[in-house]
């Protein structure tokens, strides 16, 4: 099992979807808009990385042949399939890493960029 279905196993989330404040996302950096930039930069590296973990799996089912009679439904493969369609959301998963204060992350301000 890869180190991102640990965590995510781990984790207590659902697939049900919570109302958070907007005011306590907001108080992390101050700002509203850079918090929700924050949250989505990271739920764009879980989905990525959830992406290519499937890939991964799926491609030792892949036949490379173009022959239609070696073409059948792979039950393990449609369990793997219906495995990744039940986990939450990445954005969710971000924003609940966010709240948590799991996610590492630094503001660059303009002084830095010139020295």
């Amino acid at each position: 099992m890869s180190k991102l279905r640990r965590h995510l196993n781990s984790s207590n989330t659902s697939n049900v979807v919570e109302t958070k404040s907007l005011v306590d996302i907001k108080n992390f950096t101050g700002n509203l808009y850079e918090s929700i930039s924050i949250i989505a930069r990271r739920a764009n590296q879980i989905n990525i990385s959830l992406k290519e973990e499937l890939h991964n799996k799926l491609e030792e089912f892949a036949s490379h042949t173009d022959s239609l009679e070696e073409i059948h439904e792979n039950k393990e493969q449609i369990e793997i399939s219906k495995a990744y369609e039940k986990m939450p959301n990445p954005a969710i998963l971000a924003t609940q890493e966010f709240l948590e204060s799991k996610i590492y992350y630094r503001k660059n301000t303009e002084n830095d960029l010139f020295r």
